[in-house]
């Protein structure tokens, strides 16, 4: 990536941060800000071998998807990523799927890659985490980070153990050697184990599970029900998440005949 798209990207992912609510260095809670501004975020458990999350437009709304069964620290990123190609990529194109490999691997898609780019940013400022580094910990001879100290980090920014050592290497301030050293202290120690420690945030560490959905995918459910895209079963769920019970709806419906679908191609669904 060339140092000018990249720094454009850092302004970008600024500009983004600089109408977020933010605690003494991190954000403190992505979800809400989506929610702020009228994105429609869809969080749903697909299973850890799921996608990890989706973004398109749909008329004039921008509907952003997260895997809610993979780790709630994961699941932050994948936020992050796709806040990145509404706001880097939207135009030239309008949906994007992401999985374990375009988030987490070494996708060599320009696009993946700036998306990326974008939600380190974005969630680890380079300023922010220089700051962090030089007035949290205490001053030793070297400086040496511990994985005790890479849970106090990820606690603060809400971003995984490896993210925070992707970074940190990024920015240079620890080395593939250290990296290696940090790695292997958390296979011992267990990263919820030092949350705990810590006393930080431990749903970092653990999949939140969540079903949240905008008001509006309760038309697009009706209407999905409507052609006999899914079973009266996935209707009578969605109703039960908003409170509703079919007869509050019944003047909307009208009895499917066709093949059913499940809640999960449902989701995929609205890409259409």
């Amino acid at each position: 990536m060339l140092e000018s798209r990249k720094r454009e990207i850092r302004v970008k992912a600024e500009e983004f941060r600089n109408n977020c609510k933010v605690s003494k260095y991190g954000i403190i809670n992505l979800f809400e800000e989506c929610n702020r501004k009228n994105y429609k975020l869809i969080r749903y458990p697909l299973g850890e071998n799921g996608d990890m999350g989706f973004v398109l437009k749909r008329d004039d709304d921008i509907v952003i998807f997260t895997n809610s069964a993979v780790r709630m620290s994961r699941e932050i990123f994948t936020l992050a990523h796709e806040i990145g190609h509404v706001v880097l990529h939207f135009g030239k194109e309008n949906s994007f799927i992401d999985n374990q490999h375009t988030l987490f691997g070494t996708s060599e898609t320009v696009a993946e890659q700036e998306a990326n780019f974008f939600a380190a940013n974005l969630l680890m400022p380079k300023d922010e985490v220089l700051k962090f580094y030089d007035l949290e910990f205490q001053e030793t001879e070297n400086k040496k980070l511990s994985a005790i100290d890479i849970t106090r980090i990820m606690s603060e920014f809400k971003v995984s153990f490896e993210v925070v050592l992707n970074r940190l290497e990024d920015l240079g301030i620890i080395d593939e050697n250290e990296k290696i050293r940090l790695n292997n202290e958390k296979n011992i120690s267990r990263v919820g184990n030092m949350l705990k420690a810590t006393g930080g945030d431990r749903r970092l560490n653990e999949a939140s599970m969540e079903v949240a959905l905008p008001f509006e995918y309760l038309n697009y459910t009706i209407s999905n029900y409507n052609r006999g895209a899914i079973p009266r079963d996935t209707l009578m769920r969605t109703l039960a998440y908003y409170n509703f019970c079919f007869e509050d709806i019944s003047d909307k419906v009208v009895e499917p005949t066709d093949k059913e679908l499940d809640l999960e191609e449902l989701i995929g669904g609205l890409e259409g």
